[in-house]
């Protein structure tokens, strides 16, 4: 499957414009650590992919959290790879976190919450005057984007990223998808 497709299926199974644009931006995460490992373009396309898709059954599980994840993996079947389904169904905790790729869905998936309501507080609503130091600051916060949880994001960890450096590099990522992500 390629992103167009990817793409498609995303805006066809997601009503809601911010969910499609949580999808975007864990996309834009996920490409960026496959590229800060050094991967080939082709796994950063896969990482991005899964990225992309890893919320494609939200809307019609948010009422039924025990099929998140699950139901994507069938929707997904022999379309991605199993690599990608994987990862898709650890971030939703049905599957153990084993590979890089899940290790990384898992910690980028709340952290584009955190970033955005950094953006969203500040008066210009705008990802282009986020710092790293304003979401260090904010990351204290337990109030602060409370649905971000600071647990998963610092899974970081696992993979050989301080917090520090993976909220750099999920913020620059987002940030170059700033305008598709309306921000």
């Amino acid at each position: 499957m390629d992103r167009s497709d990817a793409f498609a299926l995303v805006q066809e199974n997601i009503p809601n414009r911010n969910l499609i644009s949580h999808c975007v931006a864990v996309e834009a995460i996920m490409e960026a650590l496959a590229g800060h490992f050094d991967l080939p373009a082709e796994e950063q396309a896969r990482w991005a992919l899964a990225g992309l898709l890893h919320d494609l059954d939200y809307a019609e599980t948010a009422e039924d959290p025990a099929r998140h994840g699950l139901v994507t993996a069938e929707m997904l079947e022999g379309r991605v790879d199993g690599e990608i389904v994987h990862a898709i169904l650890a971030h939703a905790d049905k599957a153990p976190r084993e590979s890089l790729m899940d290790r990384a869905l898992y910690a980028a998936d709340p952290t584009t919450g955190f970033i955005v309501a950094a953006a969203l507080v500040r008066p210009e609503k705008k990802l282009d005057v986020v710092v790293v130091a304003s979401l260090k600051k904010r990351w204290k916060e337990k109030a602060f984007a409370r649905g971000a949880s600071r647990d998963q994001m610092a899974t970081c960890e696992e993979f050989g990223l301080d917090r520090d450096e993976f909220l750099a590099l999920s913020l620059s990522a987002m940030q170059a998808r700033a305008g598709e992500l309306g921000l």
